[in-house]
């Protein structure tokens, strides 16, 4: 990942909405939610639910995958761990460890 795909993908998580949408995901995933359950849990109406997951999917955040007459969203794994990875890449002065996360009680 680069800086500007950084951007791109940070400036699409500081929005409120697309915050919670993502982290539901992220606990659902792999198997993820059908649109209509994520509305349902957040409840945020359909129109601006489908706005957010538009803006996820642009950002690479999230994947979709159509299953009958539903569309499940899932997270792409893949984006999220590129960007973790961009942020602690240089994580004291290459000493990751102390950039692990800490264990909550």
């Amino acid at each position: 990942m680069n800086t500007n795909q950084a951007v791109i993908t940070l400036s699409c998580l500081a929005q409120e909405a697309r915050l919670k949408i993502f982290r539901l995901l992220v606990q659902t995933s792999p198997a993820g939610l059908a649109a209509g359950e994520i509305a349902s849990r957040l409840d945020m109406p359909h129109s601006t639910l489908s706005f957010h997951l538009k803006e996820l999917s642009h950002a690479g955040l999230v994947k979709s995958e159509q299953s009958g007459r539903f569309v499940y969203y899932s997270t792409d794994f893949s984006t999220m761990n590129a960007l973790m990875a961009f942020l602690t890449e240089n994580c004291c002065g290459g000493e990751q460890s102390c950039c692990l996360p800490e264990k909550h009680s």
